[in-house]
């Protein structure tokens, strides 16, 4: 089964969901492409927070990395170059920076030259459109993560923290049996936890 998944790198809950995906893989035979999605876009005509601010401006220099890497050097990088910043990010708590987005370049082995997409903002337009197709899936009043399957789009799961084994099988299960419904639009409760990392 083709799926799709649509991250921006500085979001925790996406970052779980993502983890969630690579547990679900093997068991059900599942390939997954990923995709970027931009906060700061999506949020640039919303007024947020100093903090929020912050973090959607350097976000720019991580979906550009990665929008820049996949269209130049291949869809094989995303995920691993997904890992290894957002492992710094989520699993470290390190702050996105360019010396962050360095690391994870070299560890993935890349040729430090990508780096330069960062403040290219030529990019923006590769990463708009990716985040516009995540859009068209399930409309605007969603954010991070959005999941693609068989011409359905969702927004989520948001969960925590992201189960494992048989559960992680069980649980894409369930969510692909409501998103397949056509009638099925949303299913939420207030969350009693933050983004657990493991």
């Amino acid at each position: 089964m083709q799926a799709d998944m649509w991250f921006d790198p500085i979001c925790p809950f996406a970052w779980i969901t993502s983890r969630w995906l690579i547990e679900v893989t093997p068991q059900r035979n599942l390939q997954v492409d990923y995709n970027i999605m931009s906060l700061a876009h999506l949020n640039k005509d919303r007024e947020v927070d100093a903090a929020h601010a912050d973090a959607f401006a350097k976000s720019w220099f991580a979906t550009r990395l990665i929008a820049g890497v996949k269209a130049e050097h291949g869809a094989q990088y995303v995920l691993p170059l997904y890992t290894a910043i957002g492992t710094r990010i989520h699993n470290r708590k390190e702050k996105l920076s360019k010396e962050l987005l360095l690391s994870a370049v070299q560890e993935v082995g890349l040729v430090e030259d990508v780096m330069n997409y960062c403040d290219d903002s030529s990019w923006d337009a590769e990463v708009i459109k990716s985040h516009d197709a995540a859009i068209a899936l399930v409309g605007s009043d969603v954010g991070t993560p959005v999941i693609g399957v068989a011409g359905v789009g969702f927004f989520g799961p948001v969960i925590s923290p992201a189960p494992k084994g048989v559960e992680a099988a069980k649980l894409w299960d369930g969510v692909l049996a409501l998103a397949q419904y056509p009638g099925f639009f949303e299913l939420k409760r207030s969350r009693t936890v933050g983004p657990i990392f493991d």
